[in-house]
C-alpha cells in the first residue's frame, strides 16, 4: 500500500511538472504561432482579395467583439481611402468547416473577393476551393444583399465538379458574411477612420 501511495505521489508531481512545462512553452510561443497563422494561413487570402492595395492589409487590422467571438478585421486602402475590409467566416463543408476570408467594398457594398483559409475537404476535389482561382473569382463583385448560391440551388456560382458540398459551404459563408458585416457595420466604420 505504501508503494502505491508513493507511485501516485511521484506520478502526480511529474504530471504537474510536465503540464507546467507544456503550458509555459505554449504561452511563450503563442505570439509566434499567431504570426505564422496570419502570414501563412490568412495572409495569402487577404493579399489576393486586396491585390493592388496601397497598404499592407495584414499589418493594418483591428479587432471587434461580435458577441462571444473576437473578429479580426483587415483593411485594404486604395487611392488613400480605406475602401475594403476582410474578415473570416465559415461554412459547413464535406470534411468539416471551410474557413473563408471575405473582402467587402465598404463604398459599393459588394464583395471584393473571397479566399479559402482552412478546410478539411478531399484533396483534388473539395480542396480546389482553395487552389482554383477561377472558382473564387466568381464571387468578386457580387452584391452583399443577394443570397449567394451555386447554380444547382438557383444561384450564379458554378460549383466545383465533384465538390458541390464544398461549393455550397463557400457560398453559404459568403452569404453569412453580409449578416456579420451589417451587424458590425457601425463599429467597422468607426475603426476605419484611423486609416484615413
Amino acid at each position: 500500500m505504501r508503494e502505491m501511495i508513493k507511485m501516485v505521489v511521484v506520478l502526480t508531481v511529474l504530471s504537474f511538472f510536465s503540464g507546467g512545462v507544456l503550458a509555459y512553452l505554449r504561452n511563450s510561443t503563442q505570439e509566434r504561432i499567431d504570426n505564422q497563422v496570419l502570414e501563412f494561413v490568412k495572409g495569402p487570402a487577404v493579399r489576393s482579395i486586396f491585390e493592388g492595395a496601397g497598404n499592407d492589409p495584414i499589418a493594418d487590422r483591428f479587432t471587434i467583439q461580435d458577441g462571444e467571438v473576437e473578429r479580426t478585421i483587415f483593411v485594404g486602402v486604395f487611392d488613400g481611402e480605406p475602401r475594403g475590409v476582410a474578415f473570416e467566416t465559415s461554412g459547413k463543408g464535406y470534411g468539416g468547416d471551410v474557413g473563408l476570408m471575405v473582402g467587402i467594398d465598404v463604398k459599393d457594398n459588394k464583395l471584393m473577393g473571397v479566399g479559402v483559409t482552412t478546410h478539411g475537404e478531399t484533396p483534388g476535389m473539395g480542396a480546389k476551393a482553395k487552389s482554383d482561382p477561377s472558382f473564387v473569382a466568381q464571387y468578386k463583385g457580387l452584391a452583399l444583399e443577394q443570397t449567394i448560391a451555386v447554380t444547382q440551388d438557383g444561384g450564379s456560382i458554378s460549383a466545383i465538379s465533384g465538390a458541390t458540398i464544398t461549393s455550397r459551404a463557400v457560398s453559404s459563408a459568403a452569404t453569412d458574411a453580409d449578416k456579420i458585416y451589417q451587424k458590425l457595420k457601425s463599429q467597422i466604420a468607426d475603426n476605419l477612420k484611423k486609416f484615413k
